[in-house]
């Protein structure tokens, strides 16, 4: 796997770096063996970092704990209190050899300030109770907020006292007292098989196993398991435990990264055409498409459709199949047959409405009788429910070339249907090819073998485009820490960059992300172009600024990849926000805008965990020119989504960027805005955003200037690209 630092970003958006870390000598390593195995089968979702210290052992000394754990760091350490002054992270959980974890760690994974531990009791001579924290013993530091120099993270300020059950001592259960139920760490002073513990020891021998039965221990638990365990645990135990379960479940990890090669050639061997298989066949099928392996694809989908508890699954990926591939007759006849199996499946009932005529099916726009006059635009057509910036983005992108941006100028090609022969044939029919915009640098929304970004060219094809090409205000659209395999993605973009007339980025992170991935001859080709979404006020014919604004701020927040997100900071961030949205709504009615359906995940939970109750307004069912009306009567929009920020800063309205992405950081360093910025890891997220916000309000027209002055800029650089894109296509 190939990856960079481009993969990496999380100082941007400020999302919180967590490490467990523990000293150890050579003695005490098999006792950190059985802490991971412990960590691991207790809190299987959970996989941080784990950084090892030691005086100086070998690195092959270590080989054992990384076939256990597949983040182990390695640090030379004279002594425990390294694991204080761990600069690369902001949370450290301390832990020691002699504990085993026996509960959940939730509640230390998402502590946000300051020391917390667990101070033991102890007796003076004379019988007197004492509480201390051992040196020894587990402890959660916020690294903000340690002084490094101090070999104690509790002396001199205020400490958390967690549960006891977070550090409980073994010796407490003396003449063999039961380990109490709730106890999440127990350790170990001494022996861990002292007489007189046997309870204790029992919980201790429950993780000392060999490498091939803990591997099988995890992949037997039930529920939600971190990916890179898995990726760890699976693939060595399907080596001498064969099955097709096991080989099930190790493709299937291998699909969630991205790994479709691997997935099919663990799958294909030992599903063959076995119809007692339908959840192999489907899984073979999904990686088989992913590879752009169609044909292939399409049989296993049809072998996973003949079962009943997985048709309308198999049909609603038949459907998206054919569709990529042109056949929407044939995609429109395997919706209404998932339909036949299911008729509430939503993934059927999508494709039917979408490949039910002729205006819905996303042919293209190919019935003009004079296609050279026409440009063709390849770019994500969202349809129905879906994301409303996807619907006005590629609006957007045609009036950047005039107000007609129908089917007369222009021809529309779907960004992930298969460019074959025919394709190629009616792009190169036309005047040129516009790419974009959009985040299309990503590797997960729609995959294919062919390109490994969203375009689903192949090279060959690719080079033999005739008519000029542009890439306009596309994205990398990577999450933080985020990582995938690059190769074919980088070949693809040098093959597309040597081809292009123009090559524009729609900001200065996804310019140097990419320029990274170039050879260094290509690099000067890639150039700045904002997203056009973000100049809306130049381009909509006949725009005025809204005289009277209403008294509203919008807010809004997304949810996919939302571990990528939200890390462990999910709860903290709606609490934060439940804070904000209190204080705002003394100075303005506070609406949520949901970009599509999923967002109001939000709504529901900030009035479940905190009684906070938002009017929502649906953007995924308006028109374009509605939600612009929307965003440009608004005061102040607080979002989370790229286009919840950029849509509304086009329209002229003041933004407040709830950073969970790179792109929104992106966004705001290019317009000389960072302050416009808030990570949803802040400490105190609510206190900044009600004071950042309430400063908006407190001066709407200096606010609005802001806003203003800072798309000139963009606008500017827009005219100019322009420009150029007129003499590149021959536009009169």
């Amino acid at each position: 796997m190939t990856h960079s630092s481009a993969d990496d970003r999380s100082t941007i958006t400020g999302k919180r770096r967590v490490a467990f870390a523990v000293h150890t000598d050579a003695d005490r390593l098999p006792d950190v063996a059985v802490l991971l195995r412990s960590l691991a089968l207790t809190n299987p979702g959970v996989c941080e970092d784990v950084v090892v210290l030691h005086p100086g052992l070998p690195e092959d000394a270590f080989d054992g704990l990384r076939r256990l754990h597949p983040r182990i760091v390695t640090r030379r350490a004279a002594d425990r209190t390294e694991a204080f002054r761990l600069a690369e992270y902001d949370t450290v959980i301390a832990l020691a050899p002699g504990m085993v974890v026996l509960g959940d760690l939730g509640e230390l994974l998402r502590l946000r300030h300051g020391v917390a531990a667990v101070p033991q009791v102890s007796y003076d001579a004379d019988g007197t109770e004492r509480r201390a924290v051992l040196p020894d013993g587990l402890y959660v530091v916020q690294r903000a907020d340690v002084d490094d120099a101090a070999p104690d993270p509790a002396a001199g300020g205020p400490l958390t006292v967690l549960d006891a059950r977070y550090d409980f001592l073994a010796r407490r259960l003396r003449d063999d007292l039961p380990v109490p139920a709730d106890v999440a760490v127990l350790r170990f002073t001494g022996p861990a098989d002292a007489p007189g513990h046997g309870p204790a020891t029992e919980a201790w021998r429950r993780f000392t196993m060999a490498d091939e039965d803990f591997w099988a221990a995890y992949c037997a638990l039930p529920g939600g398991r971190h990916p890179d365990l898995l990726a760890l645990c699976a693939p060595p135990l399907l080596a001498v435990r064969s099955s097709l379960a096991l080989a099930h479940t190790v493709a299937d990890v291998y699909r969630r990264q991205g790994r479709y090669d691997e997935a099919v050639d663990v799958l294909a061997p030992v599903v063959a055409d076995r119809l007692d298989a339908p959840r192999c066949q489907e899984t073979l099928g999904l990686c088989l498409m992913a590879l752009s392996r169609y044909d292939e694809a399409e049989a296993r989908l049809l072998l996973a459709a003949a079962s009943p508890d997985v048709a309308p699954r198999a049909f609603a990926q038949l459907a998206r199949l054919a569709w990529l591939c042109g056949r929407t007759a044939d995609a429109h006849a395997y919706a209404r047959q998932g339909l036949s199996a299911d008729p509430a499946d939503a993934g059927c009932h999508a494709w039917s409405v979408r490949t039910a005529g002729p205006a819905q099916r996303g042919d293209g726009d190919d019935d003009t009788d004079a296609p050279a006059e026409q440009l063709a635009h390849v770019a994500l057509f969202a349809e129905g429910r879906e994301n409303a910036g996807d619907k006005v983005l590629p609006e957007a992108v045609r009036l950047c070339f005039g107000a007609d941006t129908g089917p007369r100028r222009w021809y529309r090609q779907p960004v992930h249907r298969l460019v074959d022969e025919a394709a190629l044939e009616r792009l190169n029919a036309r005047r040129g090819i516009v790419v974009g915009g959009g985040g299309l640098f990503l590797p997960d929304t729609s995959p294919n073998g062919n390109s490994h970004w969203q375009w689903n060219v192949p090279d060959d094809v690719l080079t033999r485009i005739s008519v000029p090409l542009a890439v306009f205000a596309v994205g990398y659209n990577v999450f933080d820490g985020q990582l995938y395999r690059r190769n074919r993605f980088a070949e693809s973009l040098r093959v597309l960059v040597e081809r292009s007339a123009f090559f524009g980025l729609r900001n200065h992170g996804s310019i140097d992300r990419v320029r990274e991935l170039l050879p260094a001859g290509l690099r000067d080709r890639v150039r700045y172009q904002p997203c056009p979404t973000t100049v809306a006020r130049q381009l909509v014919p006949g725009w005025t600024d809204p005289a009277e604004r209403s008294d509203t701020v919008l807010v809004n927040c997304a949810y996919d990849r939302e571990g990528l997100r939200f890390g462990h900071d999910y709860g903290h961030f709606l609490a934060e926000m439940a804070t904000a949205l209190r204080r705002l709504r003394d100075r303005a009615e506070v609406r949520y805008a949901a970009h599509m359906p999923a967002d109001e995940r939000f709504v529901h939970d900030l009035r479940r965990e905190h009684g906070v109750t938002l009017r929502v307004e649906p953007l995924y069912d308006m028109t374009n020119d509605a939600v612009r009306a929307l965003y440009a009567r608004s005061l102040l929009v607080v979002g989370m989504r790229g286009h919840a920020g950029m849509i509304p800063f086009g329209c002229g309205t003041p933004i407040l960027s709830l950073v969970s992405h790179p792109k929104l950081a992106y966004f705001l360093s290019d317009i000389g805005h960072r302050e416009w910025g808030l990570s949803v890891h802040e400490r105190e997220l609510g206190a900044r955003l009600a004071e950042r916000a309430t400063a908006v309000l407190d001066d709407h027209p200096a606010a609005v200037a802001d806003v203003h002055a800072a798309q000139e800029f963009l606008w500017k650089t827009t005219r100019s690209n322009l420009d150029e894109l007129r003499e590149i296509f021959n536009l009169r």
